[in-house]
């Protein structure tokens, strides 16, 4: 009986101080993969009970010079644990803003954070040599970020279109690839820009 009181009291004490997990962090520029130093990082737990969920922030700090972060958490039962690293200033793009313990981007115990400051496009899209209303054209544009969606943007006949303001986009490399459609005769175009953080450019396609 007195050793299975032992017993019983080890698992007791072992389940309330919870499992030691390592834990890595990482934050890159998801365009240049040059890392960011000096970003500040959460690792959060939280439990949900009567008064609701509450929340105890574990462990915090920053980031090394490398852009990353190592630290040892004792995971607890009945508790959800999130990592989170605040983005640098004038971001317009990350992978994932929180990520949980046991989710996809859980990769044993490795967490990569990914972001992008922002630069500003405008875009002109002109039908140059309009044959008629059977003229059409499609539009894909990819970029390093990944951030844009593989539907293409469709034209028919003679219409256009002609950019009013700058959007706010991710730096980076873009990608434009356009089919056009005349006479029954299709051709294909590629052309690629960089655009550094910050930047304003206006992107002209004449076909």
């Amino acid at each position: 009986m007195r050793i299975l009181l032992f017993v019983l009291l080890g698992a007791l004490i072992f389940s309330s101080c919870g499992k030691k997990r390592s834990i890595h962090i990482t934050a890159k520029n998801a365009a240049t993969g040059e890392r960011y130093a000096g970003l500040q990082y959460f690792i959060v737990s939280s439990t949900t009970s009567g008064d609701g969920e509450k929340y105890k922030t574990e462990k915090s700090g920053f980031l090394n010079e490398n852009g990353e972060a190592s630290e040892i958490i004792r995971e607890k039962q009945y508790r959800t644990y999130a990592v989170r690293v605040v983005e640098p200033e004038s971001s317009c793009y990350n992978k994932v803003i929180t990520m949980y313990f046991g989710s996809p981007n859980d990769e044993d115990g490795h967490f990569n954070f990914e972001f992008a400051e922002c630069a500003y496009l405008k875009q002109n899209i002109t039908n140059v040599n309009c044959q008629g209303s059977g003229d059409y054209m499609i539009l894909y544009t990819k970029n390093q970020a990944n951030s844009l969606g593989l539907t293409g943007w469709e034209f028919f006949g003679c219409n256009g279109y002609i950019g009013d303001h700058f959007s706010n986009v991710p730096m980076g490399k873009y990608y434009f690839e356009w089919h056009v459609t005349r006479n029954s005769i299709t051709n294909i175009y590629y052309d690629t820009i960089y655009l550094s953080p910050g930047e304003y450019k206006t992107y002209d396609i004449n076909y």
